[in-house]
Order: structure tokens, then sequence, then C-alpha cells
């Protein structure tokens, strides 16, 4: 692959991942997840830029301020997801190819779960494989961005 750069994006409480509800959403920490991805991104050839906020606005904030650099984003949006159209939109404004992703399997949770506003403006959504679901859509987002490049 040729160089590349991505956005992992991570919404609201997924700061305390690995102290958490670790029976839903696992022992992982966000710093564990973010080794792996790194681990596997360097291999890859491919930049990260890892951020995490609470707030909804920052999370949009940092999609407009990455359309210009980033080749692609992991979204985690956590409850956003379920919730935001200003998260969806700039998701749709992004540009790029867009994964989300989320820990648990949402449909096999709450009914309020089972929609998931964002995923509409995503290339696709992997969900239920915890953190393993991150390093999925790495490769996803590789193999996206490698085929889209070719002439």
């Amino acid at each position: 692959m040729t160089s590349a750069r991505l956005l992992v994006l991570n919404g609201p409480n997924l700061g305390s991942l690995g102290r958490r509800e670790p029976e839903i959403y696992g022992a992982d920490t966000l710093a564990d997840i973010e080794a792996a991805l790194g681990v596997r991104a360097s291999a890859l050839g491919i930049e990260l830029r890892c951020a995490q906020s609470n707030h909804e606005g920052v999370l949009v904030d940092l999609l407009e301020e990455e359309r210009d650099r980033a080749d692609g984003c992991i979204l985690n949006g956590a409850g956003l997801a379920h919730t935001s159209v200003p998260l969806h939109d700039a998701v749709r404004g992004f540009g790029h190819p867009v994964i989300e992703v989320h820990l648990s399997n949402v449909h096999a949770r709450e009914p309020f779960r089972h929609t998931m506003l964002t995923a509409a403006a995503c290339r696709g959504v992997i969900c239920g494989l915890g953190a393993h679901g991150y390093l999925l859509a790495l490769e996803a987002l590789a193999r996206i961005i490698d085929t889209e490049r070719r002439p």
C-alpha cells in the first residue's frame, strides 16, 4: 500500500474502556486498541491520528479538520452513533471512506441502539467483534484506499 493517513475517532465514554462494563466492552483499554492499530498501521505504511472526545462538537470539528489531510476514518461514535445528526452530517461531509466500529453487537442490545444514524453515512459497519473490529476496519480502509488510488 502507498502511504495514507487515517483518523481514528472515538466518542463518549470510550476513554473508560477496560474499566467500564468490561463484560460488554471487553478488558482492552483505548490505549491498548490504539497501540495495536499503530503496530498494524506501521506495517501497512499508514499514519494514524487517534482522538477521543466525550463532546459531539469536538468530534465534528476533528472530522472537518482532517478533511484535507486524512484518506479515511475509523469511527466509534459510541452513543452518539444512535442520536447525532450533526455527526452523521460531518461524516458525509468528510469526503473519504469511513468505517464505523462498535465493540458490542448493538443489534443484540437495547432497542434504542438498533438505530445508528451515523452508519448511513459510512462505507461499512463492524460491530460485535470487540477490539478486533478496529483492526478489521483498518485492513478494510487500507484496501479501499489502495483500490481507489489505482488508475
